[in-house]
């Protein structure tokens, strides 16, 4: 929608209205030249429209036979889990997978958005994954500063790891060894993709090599002991409640207290054949 001369008016294209998603799925059908999409995104929430508006419109989407699949990615898990189970009490369509930002830097992702996917039976599509390209040996950072080759600074100007970002490429560099791995990137993936099931990362990359590297995630296995150590590296506070009664991986103290329990296990990622 065009207003005054130079001055663009797109009301139409933004927030999660029904007027909204009409305009963006018959766009992107006729961009594409398809007659559907498999997984339609809610980008991000507005804090503008209704979940019942949301859930409405999106299960109209798929009853038309426009979208399969309905996911949603950068939303707070409170709000995921009232919009799925809207859809459940009222025979819609809920999400199925979410898509957020998750890597071995920033773990906040895990306090709520994964205990919520588990609980919904959510798949998990992370972003993120490589913090921006921060994750380099010593001999990449340095060969990058003789060359003039910066990678990406979109998110961050400064191309240059920091202390944190450097601490743990040498953590992944000394992991990578243990494992066989010939990159520490291959690393980096592995571990969201082991950590907890139907992880599917979205990684970018420049060149073939890029690819390459990030493809050698799927043939290594990081045991527990490798996974504490990464971890290790950064505190990481789970917060309130989850440091009084656990992430229900396990019995907390209060359980123990009266009885022993044994923990019955919970679906795993699954893990590269090591045949």
């Amino acid at each position: 929608m065009q207003g005054k001369a130079g001055v663009q008016q797109k009301a139409l294209y933004t927030g999660n209205s029904v007027k909204s998603m009409h305009v963006s799925v018959e766009a992107s059908l006729k961009k594409l030249r398809t007659s559907y999409i498999d997984i339609l995104y809610v980008h991000w929430w507005d804090w503008e429209t209704s979940v019942e508006e949301v859930m409405n419109g999106l299960h109209t989407l798929v009853q038309q036979g426009k979208v399969l699949y309905l996911g949603i990615s950068d939303t707070p898990a409170w709000l995921v889990s009232q919009a799925n189970q809207y859809a459940r009490d009222h025979g819609k369509t809920p999400f199925v997978i979410y898509q957020g930002m998750w890597n071995v830097m920033d773990r906040s992702f895990e306090r709520d958005i994964i205990p919520m996917c588990k609980a919904h039976g959510m798949a998990i599509a992370p972003w993120g994954v490589l913090a921006g390209g921060k994750l380099r040996t010593d001999e990449e950072e340095e060969r990058r500063a003789q060359s003039g080759e910066k990678g990406r600074v979109m998110m961050d100007p400064e191309w240059k790891r920091n202390d944190n970002e450097r601490a743990m490429s040498a953590a992944l560099e000394k992991v990578a060894k243990e494992v066989g791995a010939k990159h520490i990137t291959a690393v980096a993936i592995a571990y969201v993709m082991q950590k907890t099931p139907y992880v599917f990362p979205i990684i970018g990359g420049r060149k073939v090599e890029h690819l390459q590297a990030n493809l050698e995630a799927l043939e290594i296995i990081l045991a527990p002991k490798h996974i504490q150590y990464i971890e290790s590296v950064i505190p990481f506070d789970p917060a309130f409640p989850t440091t009084m009664i656990g992430d229900g991986s396990g019995y907390n103290f209060l359980m123990n207290s009266a009885a022993y329990f044994e923990k019955q296990p919970s679906v795993r990622a699954i893990l590269p054949d090591s045949s």
